[in-house]
């Protein structure tokens, strides 16, 4: 097969652990006889330097010629510091985002069985959890109508749903039910907001089409707590945008390290796959970040391209790696790997993989 990407590294340890993810993508294409066609953009603080424009319109091309986009990390600690500026890098990825139509961010959480006492939660209360977060990510209150009063004393942001915006990603996340424990958990503030009570209604009349899903519905500020206390007990939640982005924070301390999460934004365009965490900038140019988010979700790129068994060898060379204590500075202080050893060690077991 023959697989066009388009590589957005991005800013801080962005160039880091796309450059290990690019490897270990190399490394699968000539493990199973593949082709990568590989093109690269710029995209944030690295693009509004270069260019004054954080989601170039050149970039945004080569995205949509692309079947896969695989995508670093945004945002620059200079920019932080003036809360005033009118160009931002976190605008290159709502741009991104909503010119890709990507309306649904796929996050998993799950542990690693070596690594579970690096969590700040129990044993006992994480052990088991394997969730999957199902976000909306192009509407809702991130890209509602939003502004400040003549004096500039007062501000608003809207919360603004369409019925069929919310429907598409219910949908997501009830196919993804169907093929796990078929439990859905619809995340909401349906006794305060009436963009919630939207999402609850909307939902509720799908059920009769997924018969066979144990549907349940919760409010956010109860699904902030219990995933603290009982992770497990949930399998697939479905959310709006704002939620989303704030639980899948919370539930990233699971596994011990936000270093170790994937993620994939599904849309109608393409689809976006990119690690969870930031862009670090503290450790740009030390060869100390963690890329095992980023090979994750090349696996689940894979995956999704309908190449289960490059997807499984990917997630089996991590595992491996973890086993053998492989590990990166956030993970151990002491004898830790580099960046770019770990993924070296990680391209060598796929490479000498018996099948």
């Amino acid at each position: 097969m023959e697989l066009k990407i388009t590589k957005l590294s991005g800013d801080g340890i962005g160039p880091e652990v796309i450059n290990e993810a690019v490897k270990v993508c190399e490394a699968i294409s000539k493990k199973f006889n593949h082709k990568i066609v590989w093109s690269e953009g710029i995209v944030g603080a690295d693009a509004i330097d270069k260019v004054g424009n954080p989601y170039p319109d050149e970039t945004h091309i080569k995205c949509l010629n692309s079947d896969a986009v695989l995508f670093g990390a945004i945002g620059d600690p200079k920019f932080d510091k003036d809360p005033s500026l009118k160009i931002r890098p976190e605008q290159g990825l709502l741009s991104m985002r909503k010119k890709l139509g990507l309306y649904a961010n796929i996050r998993p959480t799950f542990t690693f069985k070596e690594l579970i006492n690096l969590s700040p939660l129990k044993r006992k209360i994480i052990e088991g959890t394997d969730i999957v977060f199902v976000r909306e990510l192009t509407s809702g209150i991130y890209f509602g109508e939003r502004g400040r009063s003549n004096d500039r004393n007062s501000a608003f942001d809207t919360c603004y749903y369409k019925k069929e915006e919310i429907e598409r990603l219910a949908k997501v996340g009830f196919d993804l039910s169907m093929k796990r424990s078929k439990k859905l958990c619809c995340i909401d503030k349906a006794n305060v907001l009436e963009s919630s009570r939207l999402w609850r209604e909307t939902i509720q009349k799908m059920e009769s089409k997924y018969p066979e899903v144990n549907t349940t519905y919760e409010f956010v500020d109860a699904v902030a707590m219990r995933l603290i206390q009982n992770p497990s007990e949930y399998d697939v939640l479905i959310t709006s945008n704002l939620f989303g982005d704030i639980l899948t924070d919370e539930a990233s301390v699971i596994s011990g390290s936000i270093g170790l999460m994937p993620s994939a934004s599904i849309g109608e365009k393409t689809s976006v796959y990119e690690p969870i965490h930031g862009s670090y900038p503290e450790a740009t140019g030390k060869n100390i970040a963690n890329p095992i988010a980023t090979i994750l979700s090349c696996s689940m790129m894979f995956r999704d391209f309908g190449l289960i068994e490059e997807s499984n060898l990917i997630e089996y060379s991590v595992r491996e790696s973890i086993k053998n204590r492989k590990l990166t500075k956030d993970l151990s202080h002491k004898n830790f790997v580099t960046t770019s050893e770990l993924g070296d060690w990680i391209v060598k077991n796929i490479c000498d993989f018996k099948f």
